[in-house]
């Protein structure tokens, strides 16, 4: 797994020391999504779906250029088969989200959550997932666990959603989780994308932490 998330990281990291990047490996996760899902994408729907201006996205498309993952083609931007090698690899430790309504464990107007497969031994209090959100512009991210058929705080048997039970349902419905995965919910004030970016930022953010742990 380190190898894509590793790739990921060497996309969005500068090659010319002086020029400051404007986006993060989130941006190059949901870009390769983007990609995958339609085929191939335009540069003005990347900019709308990132939340990014035309200048920042025309480098990230570089990067991934450089990288080997996108190519261009008369109908837009699609991936080779570098690209979908590690897009499928990435994919499959994040493979499904929803969004959710306010509750006791998402305090956001909007809040997006994100499954990661069979992370639970990553997780310690779901603090840094919480930074990692609120560095993307998020009020900030809860993490639970799934255990015993209940999504759990980190570190206790509690049953976060024991009073919520509709909550807890539609969790189980949309993302079929199994025991021993962990789901990650971005919370924000003005938009879905920002919840969404932050609960991705945190997924991968584990993703990446644990590997350095290794």
């Amino acid at each position: 797994m380190h190898v894509y998330t590793r790739a990921l990281g060497k996309i969005a990291s500068r090659y010319a020391p002086s020029r400051v990047l404007s986006f993060d490996a989130v941006h190059v996760f949901k870009a390769l999504q983007l990609i995958e899902n339609k085929g191939h994408v335009s540069r003005s729907l990347l900019c709308k779906e990132l939340s990014l201006g035309e200048g920042v996205i025309k480098t990230l498309v570089k990067h991934l250029k450089m990288q080997g993952l996108i190519e261009s083609t008369k109908s837009g931007t699609r991936m080779t088969q570098k690209g979908k090698t590690i897009s499928l690899q990435l994919f499959s430790s994040i493979p499904v989200e929803t969004s959710i309504p306010k509750c006791s464990v998402a305090l956001g107007e909007f809040n997006y959550v994100v499954l990661m497969k069979q992370f639970g031994f990553a997780i310690k209090s779901g603090i840094e997932q919480r930074d990692a959100a609120i560095k993307m512009g998020a009020l900030g991210a809860t993490t639970l666990l799934f255990k015993d058929d209940k999504f759990v705080i980190p570190g206790t048997n509690y049953d976060s959603l024991r009073k919520e039970s509709h909550i807890a349902e539609l969790l189980i419905e949309k993302l079929n989780p199994e025991d021993g995965d962990v789901i990650i919910i971005g919370s924000a004030t003005e938009d879905e994308r920002t919840a969404e970016l932050a609960a991705k930022n945190a997924a991968l953010l584990t993703i990446m932490n644990h590997e350095r742990h290794h």
